[in-house]
């Protein structure tokens, strides 16, 4: 029962305590987003999830995992003799100093039940616009979108692609004393000084809509909404828009365009929404090469088809820093759909895809893809990594 680096414990220590203090403390030191605890048939497997990746960390017998699940329901104040229906928890813990929440999720499966632990550090510093892996051309962009007065800017991308982390820094950056910030979260990650933030509270009625409703009222310059997931939300949220109120919200869309069509769907009228519309940032998540094993080697032919002439990449070559992985840490990749009277009238009059694309490109646009490329040609993540996220597989807004 290895723990890696960090911690081995015992395998026949009965200590429960430690055992489950050990998989946390391990997680923690490897920067882990998440731990998985789930049975199988004929063990109990722990995974973490480290930029991005699931990676094992134990095996455990069978016989540990019932006692390695009422120890963590019990510290997060869940049901441990209901084992039939899924439950959350929350629970509030120090580590070398630092305030650590684990929100925590049981799931009841064939094989038993399976924890899922969302790790969030409340002492971790939120990532400044400039540490996001802007372009420069990007970066001048989304800094004027942000600084308007009014309008609907929006964030998407699937699950995990740190639409949250974006919109954090950006109501950071904006924050001054002369404006009225609020947000409504479900959940609420991180605490922003000097920001209004509420939280979904679905068990007595307070939802996204009803929530956003209630901000309306608040005399708001800025409204953060976590997510618009249906129509009603959608539709208050372009009404403030509409109505002197900047606004940010996510979608989950794979590409820029995509968010709109995604809105229209939901209902939203196409008039209002491209009216009301400023921007859309679209993103993914990569590793980035690991800064103390970098180093180079020449393309290989799989490279050269992507990159051109290229004739040396970046890599890394694994060492303890990385776990041998060759990456530490991650880096986004973006594409920016900035609004203007052009791509209003091509929009309204339903323009098709290349026609729109098209003129995006006289316009400096960068789909996902080329933006991931720039970043393999600058050295800060590799072909593998675009390949793996699905960036290379056709045009990302098509």
């Amino acid at each position: 029962m290895d723990f890696g680096l960090y911690q081995t414990v015992p395998e026949q220590d009965g200590n429960i305590v430690r055992l489950v203090e050990a998989i946390f403390s391990c997680a923690l030191q490897r920067s882990a987003s998440d731990i998985h605890i789930e049975p199988l048939e004929t063990h109990c497997r722990i995974r973490i999830r480290v930029d991005g990746l699931l990676q094992e960390l134990c095996r455990l017998p069978l016989t540990r995992h019932n006692a390695i699940l009422s120890r963590i329901k019990l510290m997060g104040e869940m049901d441990i003799a209901e084992k039939r229906l899924p439950q959350d928890g929350r629970l509030e813990a120090g580590f070398q100093g630092r305030a650590i929440d684990f929100r925590i999720s049981s799931l009841p499966t064939m094989t038993g039940e399976k924890l899922a632990i969302r790790i969030l550090d409340k002492n971790k510093s939120l990532f400044s616009l400039s540490g996001l892996g802007f372009s420069e051309t990007n970066k001048r962009l989304y800094e004027g979108l942000i600084r308007m007065e009014n309008g609907l800017l929006l964030t998407c991308g699937p699950t995990g692609s740190g639409k949250s982390t974006t919109l954090y820094a950006t109501l950071q950056e904006i924050n001054t004393e002369d404006k009225n910030i609020t947000s409504i979260e479900e959940p609420v990650e991180y605490k922003l000084p000097g920001i209004n933030q509420v939280a979904v509270h679905r068990k007595i009625g307070l939802d996204f809509a009803d929530g956003l409703r209630a901000i309306v009222r608040q005399d708001p310059n800025v409204i953060m909404l976590g997510e618009i997931r249906d129509l009603p939300s959608a539709e208050i949220a372009v009404q403030a828009a509409m109505t002197g109120h900047l606004v940010f919200s996510t979608l989950h869309t794979n590409s820029a365009l995509g968010a709109i069509d995604r809105l229209i769907d939901l209902g939203v009228e196409p008039f209002v929404l491209i009216n009301s519309l400023r921007g859309v940032l679209a993103q993914r998540l990569v590793r980035r090469i690991c800064p103390n094993c970098a180093s180079e080697r020449p393309a290989a032919a799989l490279e050269k088809y992507y990159l051109g002439s290229a004739n040396r990449v970046s890599y890394g070559k694994g060492c303890s820093h990385c776990q041998g992985t060759g990456y530490k840490g991650r880096i986004a990749v973006h594409e920016l759909l900035v609004m203007d009277d052009e791509l209003v009238r091509l929009l309204l009059q339903h323009a098709d895809k290349r026609t729109i694309l098209g003129y995006l490109k006289e316009k400096d646009f960068h789909l996902l893809r080329e933006d991931g490329l720039d970043k393999v040609k600058g050295g800060k993540t590799t072909v593998e990594e675009l390949l793996r996220v699905n960036l290379l597989e056709g045009d990302s807004s098509c």
